[in-house]
């Protein structure tokens, strides 16, 4: 379960949760009869429910970046989404943009080559630019070295990347929330933890140096 309260059918007031409520789920509550149609539990509607005006923000970022005013190609952007999910170790934006480069029509081993890029063949130039570009932001906090920016740049024009840096940082803050609050995939165990040792085991135990 997510880590803060979802907003019932019932008890949503206002019209972009109604609407939206209506949209994804048609007539049933999400609370209490979970689940969409790329198979979530669909509970990041039911959190960001809580708070209708960011609600209505996010969406609105949503059909911003599907808007048929963007340059970027389609395929680019998914990249950067999937891969920015999978650096930020999200399974929720990382599965949900595997599913879109599949309905794009790019490879099973494109999308299986998104979690190990470097060591792929099956992206061509541009494409392992903008992976890379992609890495610089989820895991070097936007700190992309000169000669990177430049052949990206060289490549997709002032607009393009403009789009994509938007794009890609607006799902890197999705995968971070997401894994915050615990939501749709995320709602996950931490996977790092200390393992026992065997009975009877002094603390000293893993540190010494006589056997």
């Amino acid at each position: 379960m997510p880590r803060l309260r979802q907003v019932r059918k019932d008890d949503a007031t206002s019209e972009v949760v109604r609407s939206t409520y209506r949209l994804l789920f048609g007539e049933r509550d999400p609370v209490t009869e979970p689940g969409t149609n790329t198979g979530t539990p669909g509970d990041w509607w039911t959190v960001f429910a809580l708070v209708p005006d960011i609600l209505e923000h996010a969406v609105a970022g949503f059909l911003l970046y599907q808007s048929p005013k963007r340059v970027l190609a389609p395929h680019l952007r998914e990249l950067g989404q999937a891969r920015v999910g999978w650096a930020c170790g999200s399974r929720f934006v990382y599965s949900q943009h595997c599913k879109s480069m599949r309905a794009l029509g790019m490879s099973e081993e494109q999308i299986a080559g998104v979690a190990h890029w470097p060591a792929a063949t099956c992206f061509d130039e541009v494409e392992r630019l903008v992976l890379a570009y992609t890495d610089c932001l989820a895991y070097d906090r936007g700190r992309v070295p000169d000669e990177l920016f430049a052949a990206l740049r060289s490549r997709l024009g002032d607009e393009a990347l403009l789009e994509l840096t938007y794009v890609t940082a607006m799902y890197l803050m999705h995968a971070v929330m997401s894994r915050a609050l615990r939501t749709e995939f995320d709602d996950t165990d931490e996977p790092v933890a200390e393992v026992p040792g065997p009975p009877g085991a002094a603390p000293w135990d893993v540190v010494r140096r006589d056997r």
